[in-house]
């Protein structure tokens, strides 16, 4: 028993002065490090794009397939919806001229 004791004790005190990985395995480990970053990332950019989608939702005479034209036209936020000119908006499938004037009262 002190045995195994013993010889845990030096792998653990001499696994420090020796260095466990090779210059392979620590690219290995960087390059996976960023996949995960990159997936981070575009998860951030998923919900993002969501969350700004259902913002889009709550102007009056939009639902969600205008709202995710909307958002891939362009208009990212409420106010720039808005501010937009009413060829801007004709100009998006989706957006008819009904939901245009509706828009515009909002002005």
């Amino acid at each position: 028993m002190i045995s195994k004791f013993l010889s845990k004790l030096k792998s653990i005190l001499f696994k420090s002065a020796v260095t466990s990985e090779t210059p392979l395995k620590k690219e290995k480990n960087a390059a996976k490090s960023a996949k995960t970053k990159t997936k981070t990332k575009t998860k951030t950019k998923a919900v993002n794009s969501k969350k700004n989608i259902e913002t889009l939702t709550t102007l009056p005479g939009v639902g969600a397939k205008s709202a995710k034209a909307l958002y891939e036209a362009g208009f990212k936020t409420t106010k720039a919806v808005i501010a937009a000119d009413e060829k801007d908006l004709l100009a998006v499938s989706g957006v008819g001229i009904n939901l245009v004037k509706k828009l515009k009262k909002l002005k």
